[in-house]
């Protein structure tokens, strides 16, 4: 079972893809999220292309884990990958997953322009391997 995990950001969207056995996540490429039609033919071929069973969205949640404006764009963004694409498509919680991802570049020592290149596919390697680590230690599958 292969997942496909998606960032989304205003302008850009990281995308990461899990192995063929569904253990580690690994990053993809960086989408740019307009024009909307563009991008989401984009995920489409990615995920014909890869074979992919299921999405995974980052769902961006408040600290105190209620959804903001932020949230409800992803969620309608979510519906319309869902009318366009014909595959399971699930919310996973992405609370510091860009700042864990930056702190890796830092880490990394990558130059400023290096990192922008790159936050936003690492963010959504972050993304995926929550969500594979907790289907991995959960008898239960999230839906």
């Amino acid at each position: 079972m292969r997942i496909l995990a998606l960032d989304l950001g205003t302008k850009r969207v990281g995308v990461a893809l899990s192995d063929e056995m569904g253990w580690t996540a690994q990053g993809l490429t960086v989408l740019n999220r307009n024009p909307k039609a563009d991008f989401l033919a984009a995920v489409k071929e990615l995920a014909r292309n890869h074979e992919v069973d299921r999405i995974v969205v980052g769902l961006p949640r408040r600290m105190d884990g209620s959804l903001g404006p932020e949230a409800q764009s992803v969620l309608d963004m979510v519906r319309e990958l869902e009318d366009g694409i014909g595959l399971e498509i699930v919310t996973w919680d992405e609370r510091l997953s860009t700042a864990a991802a930056e702190r890796t570049l830092l880490e990394a020592d990558l130059s400023r322009k290096k990192r922008k290149q790159v936050r936003d596919k690492v963010a959504a390697v972050y993304i995926l391997q929550g969500y594979l680590d907790f289907l991995s230690s959960s008898p239960r599958k999230p839906g």
